[in-house]
């Protein structure tokens, strides 16, 4: 339930992109919660901070990979917190707006999760998504961001 002087989170997220077998995967990361666990890298932007600049932080806090980013995507995906989250919450935010940028990792990149906020990661193949990403709304744009960023990458090679 939105209340007068509700806002939304700015969060930054990376699509980070591999070579594999001719075609490319996608990094997904595991946070230890029973629902919506898997995700790609993503997190708040910090003041002073750019959408990119906090989407590579990102990524280097939850998977140890130091990246560059390639491309912006301009889909965002803004969505509400649950009334039993905000229940919780000490403060108006009411949801996060999430913007997305693209990254490409060599293909022998080593990922190193810390073990706290992440506990896991896989590199999945887009026809896998469906298998790690449930929220049905979060895997539609997952799935045209990696095409999105797939086609950045043809175009670039």
């Amino acid at each position: 339930m939105k209340k007068k002087g509700d806002k939304y989170r700015q969060c930054a997220s990376v699509v980070l992109l591999r070579p594999s077998q001719g075609r490319y995967q996608a990094l997904l990361v595991h946070k230890p919660r029973k629902k919506d666990a898997w995700q790609i890298p993503q997190g708040g932007v910090e003041e002073g901070e750019s959408t990119e600049e906090a989407a590579i932080r990102e990524l280097f806090e939850e998977a140890g990979v130091r990246a560059e980013v390639i491309g912006s995507s301009k889909q965002s995906y803004k969505y509400d917190f649950p009334n039993s989250y905000r229940r919780f919450r000490p403060d108006n935010i009411c949801g996060q707006h999430i913007q997305f940028v693209f990254s490409k990792a060599d293909p022998t990149v080593e990922v190193k999760v810390d073990e706290e906020e992440i506990d896991s990661y896989k590199w999945v193949f887009p026809e896998e998504l469906s298998k790690y990403i449930k929220r049905r709304e979060y895997r539609k744009i997952v799935n045209k961001l990696v095409e999105e960023g797939t086609n950045l990458l043809k175009g670039a090679s």
